[in-house]
């Protein structure tokens, strides 16, 4: 029996946003959308749901869906919901975003989560992701974006360092993905990228409470599988793709 003492911490417990973005940011963020005067919500992939819950706090009266396929998060985002006093406004569903019906609705949120829209049996389309955010926002709606991009083309080296499998093609240039939302039927009203401070806050408090896990249990019986993959997660951000890989964080406007 595994001691209770020593269970693994808390699944990204450190971490207030699921992705390399900070506070300051996130403001922005939130500001813009919020000067859109939407009445509903709609994030995909949303975790908890963190950047949704701002918004609704931002905008009285506005009501929000999250969907996500992961429990231990959506509980997460009803328990941030209740004690911010948003649970009558704001909704967590355990549910695939592909193929979605929930829309259209006056703003959506996808930060880094946009292979949720996609078939997981095809190679991930970006244009395919754009297709239907605009199928679910509404004309002069808003989508805010967080999709990655090649700050540069890697090498093979560095392809070989990252996930399994990584690729040239798995990503596209800023330029292409932006030229790529203009065909979709957006207006790119912001175009910008997380910083390499967010990147370093974000990698390092992915791992930070199983890190300091680990050092206090080096000999615990899940201990070696957790270290396993911890320090390749570690090592895909530092010897893959750490100034390679940018998110764009693109605020569009649906024409219409």
């Amino acid at each position: 029996m595994i001691d209770s003492d020593a269970e693994l911490p808390p699944r990204l417990g450190s971490l207030t946003f699921h992705g390399p973005l900070s506070e300051d940011r996130a403001e922005r963020l939130v500001r813009r959308i919020a000067a859109s005067g939407p009445a509903d919500v709609l994030d995909i992939g949303c975790g908890w749901g963190e950047l949704l819950l701002r918004v609704l706090d931002a905008v009285p009266g506005a009501k929000g869906t999250g969907i996500d396929i992961n429990a231990e998060d959506l509980a997460r985002g009803r328990a941030l919901a209740a004690e911010r006093g948003l649970a009558d406004r704001a909704v967590f569903v355990e549910e695939s975003a592909r193929g979605t019906a929930r829309g259209p609705v006056d703003a959506v949120l996808c930060l880094g989560s946009s292979q949720a829209l996609c078939d997981p049996e095809l190679p991930y389309d970006p244009a395919e992701v754009l297709r239907e955010l605009r199928r679910l926002v509404r004309p002069g709606g808003v989508v805010v974006l967080g999709e990655g991009f090649w700050e540069r083309t890697p090498t093979e080296a560095e392809l070989a360092g990252m996930w399994p499998g990584a690729r040239v093609d798995d990503h596209l240039p800023l330029g292409d993905l932006v030229d790529l939302a203009l065909g979709a039927g957006f207006r790119p009203a912001w175009i910008e990228s997380a910083g390499r401070e967010e990147w370093e806050v974000f990698e390092s408090g992915y791992r930070y409470d199983t890190e300091l896990w680990l050092a206090a249990h080096p000999d615990h019986p899940l201990a070696a599988e957790t270290r396993e993959r911890v320090d390749r997660q570690r090592s895909g951000w530092l010897n893959g793709y750490r100034n390679v890989l940018g998110i764009a964080y693109l605020t569009l406007v649906a024409t219409a």
